[in-house]
């Protein structure tokens, strides 16, 4: 039996999901627009960098922690011959 998923009521603007389909991990990113009349939601792709409309009926979503931010690296000075 697959866990069940949560629904669009559940869902912020900028959380962090993962769309899933028996099993197999079909959608990963940041929400951008929910439409809970229509049960619907936005997602930009962490993937392809595109919006991407999904159906909480046809995927099981998951919160997922967000990746930790990066630090910027240390710029060195260019060596002067």
């Amino acid at each position: 039996m697959e866990a069940q998923g949560i629904g669009t009521a559940q869902l912020r603007i900028g959380d962090q999901i993962e769309a899933w389909h028996r099993g197999r991990l079909f959608h990963k990113g940041r929400v951008t627009d929910v439409v809970p009349a229509l049960e619907l939601f936005w997602i930009l792709d962490a993937r392809t960098g595109a919006r991407k409309l999904l159906d909480p009926e046809a995927l099981e979503i998951r919160h997922v922690e967000p990746a930790p931010a990066v630090p910027p690296t240390q710029a060195k000075p260019l060596a002067r011959a």
